[in-house]
């Protein structure tokens, strides 16, 4: 812990530095002195540097917008309205995610038990639901309910027949 560097404590522009009896404008100018050899060194080793390469890269250094330190404010063109769309609404295009594959599935009903009546569960266990025969189904699209529907049987297998159709309003409703 002994050997960690302590920050220098900031001096106010034009007063002097009791460390080093440097104003804080001096000790910057050092700074940019010890940038400028280092470039210059840097220089040297790659080939023949003039004092403009040298002042040019110490520019470049500098916070970008000026000396003061402030960024360029960005500008940007007009904003326009979308285009309308096929439907003629003005709303997204959603051509874009109608191959977007999606699961769905169908809910008879749940229930809970403990730990232990699961880890006793065996062949020709009967558990019993929180459903009534006859009642409809839950359709979950992505695990969101979207709508109810009765099991038929279609050329051999199973399927779903829907009875009632939740709404967009309702849907987003019950997210919320």
């Amino acid at each position: 812990m002994a050997d960690e560097e302590k920050p220098a404590a900031e001096v106010p522009a034009g007063q002097p530095d009791a460390a080093a009896g440097k104003t804080a404008e001096e000790k910057a100018s050092a700074e940019e002195q010890a940038l400028a050899d280092e470039w210059a060194s840097a220089l040297k080793e790659a080939g023949s540097a003039s004092q403009e390469d040298i002042d040019s890269l110490i520019n470049q250094s500098h916070a970008p917008g000026g000396s003061d330190g402030r960024v360029p404010i960005a500008e940007f063109g007009p904003v326009t309205a979308p285009p309308v769309t096929e439907g003629g609404l003005g709303g997204p295009n959603l051509d874009v995610i109608l191959d977007i594959p999606v699961t769905i599935s169908m809910e008879v009903g749940n229930t809970e038990i403990s730990i232990r009546n699961l880890l006793q569960l065996n062949q020709g266990s009967v558990i019993e639901l929180d459903r009534l025969a006859g009642e409809p189904l839950d359709v979950l699209v992505n695990g969101t309910l979207v709508a109810h529907g009765e099991v038929v049987v279609v050329n051999e297998k199973f399927g779903i027949r829907l009875t009632d159709v939740i709404s967009p309003a309702e849907r987003i409703r019950k997210l919320r």
